[in-house]
């Protein structure tokens, strides 16, 4: 099924999503876009059914094309400090502090958000996959944040970050047992819902 490119009919409307809840390490990401309705990249699509090379040709396309657009993160010190939900929240409003063009409407993808100013939003249930802004968002959020684990994957090798991107995989969790836990770890969560991390 075709995505959507607009929830109404006029003003400028902004996609929200982000990457990296469900990992054991490493910032969670957010993602803000406002696409030019003239020019939408072809192919948009939710991140997780592209494949890596789609994304990244994607990710160009929706930075070079957008009326706007901002990424930003929350470290894994405010996602202990906070809960993952409301640095969720911090990465995506940090993202629409950046925008240089002011939305009317914000589409967030998922079913909860904290408002943002006096900016009225939606929430959508897989939205990344119904409504073209939030698939921009969700991809330059997936995109912005699998490129920093690489970066930060070269100096703790042992993790496999370039390869789990910092998610619960039996190699990361075994790393983690046998290493203990480094800088970039969250350690208010758990492996698997049973075991604490080796902190």
């Amino acid at each position: 099924m075709p995505l959507l490119d607009r929830y109404t009919d006029d003003g400028l409307e902004c996609g929200l999503d982000e990457a990296g809840r469900g990992c054991l390490a490493g910032p969670v990401f957010a993602a803000a876009v406002i696409l030019d309705p003239l020019h939408l990249p072809p192919g948009l699509n939710d991140s997780k059914k592209l494949s890596p090379a789609q994304r990244e040709a994607l990710r160009k396309e929706i930075e070079t094309t957008a009326l706007a657009w901002a990424v930003s993160r929350a470290e894994a010190d405010e996602i202990d400090a906070i809960n993952i939900l409301k640095a969720s929240f911090l990465a995506m409003h940090r993202a629409l502090d950046q925008l240089t063009s002011r939305p009317d409407l914000l589409l967030v993808d998922g079913n909860r958000f904290e408002a943002y100013k006096d900016l009225r939003h939606i929430t959508l249930i897989g939205g990344d996959a119904r409504y073209s802004p939030i698939a921009a968002a969700s991809i330059l959020a997936k995109t912005h944040r699998d490129e920093f684990m690489r970066k930060i994957a070269r100096d703790y090798p042992q993790y496999g970050w370039d390869r789990n991107k910092g998610y619960p995989t039996p190699e990361h969790i075994q790393a983690l047992f046998l290493s203990g836990a480094s800088p970039w770890h969250r350690s208010s969560f758990t492996v698997k819902g049973q075991y604490s991390l080796p902190f």
